[in-house]
């Protein structure tokens, strides 16, 4: 991002459209998205967000840039790139909000604290096990709402749960982990002091 943002006074200004092409990760790609949906679709909290993926590329290219980077959907991706994979057109997704996530706290609309309980779970498995446990991650994320509200989310998707274990996708038992933990707590170690360092 090398180039100083458009400022504008007009709600619809395509010169932010521009700006996000030649100077967002991905965002040359942007134009290849048809609007179909599978990146919203596919993400898992999706259901959370204020505007999903497909919603966040429609107001890009109409020029909405207050609309976009003052929009909480930037700071819900957990950046698991299913939206990525599932993309029919090959369009990078994630790197494309990763970017508009910057650009919104270089220009001073990122949220002071994040209340997103959901990628805090999710970086908790994985910074402990190695992988993501979705048991956890969905158990922890429900009942950060409250006991009640936790045993609400929980019954509503016992269906899906049972029917994740059937076919295979899910397991009974205690979490998987990688065989190299310890390895892995260097390495995010490393990561931690080099982050310091910046």
């Amino acid at each position: 991002m090398t180039a100083p943002i458009p400022t504008s006074s007009r709600k619809y200004d395509l010169n932010f459209a521009r700006w996000v092409r030649d100077n967002v990760e991905g965002g040359n790609k942007m134009n290849m998205c048809m609007q179909c949906g599978a990146c919203s679709g596919s993400c898992p909290i999706g259901t959370e967000m204020k505007d999903g993926p497909r919603k966040i590329f429609m107001m890009v290219r109409a020029g909405m840039k207050e609309e976009v980077l003052d929009n909480s959907t930037l700071w819900n991706c957990t950046s698991c790139y299913r939206c990525v994979v599932r993309c029919p057109r090959g369009v990078p997704v994630t790197y494309i909000l990763q970017g508009l996530a910057a650009l919104s706290a270089k220009e001073g609309y990122a949220p002071k604290v994040s209340n997103n309980y959901f990628a805090k779970f999710f970086w908790m498995s994985t910074a402990k096990l190695g992988k993501t446990d979705e048991r956890l991650v969905t158990t922890a994320y429900f009942f950060s709402f409250g006991l009640v509200e936790g045993v609400k989310r929980s019954l509503a998707n016992l269906k899906i749960a049972f029917n994740m274990v059937k076919a295979g996708r899910m397991h009974i038992g205690l979490p998987h982990t990688i065989k190299d933990k310890k390895g892995l707590a260097a390495i995010l170690e490393k990561a931690k002091e080099i982050e310091e360092r910046s």
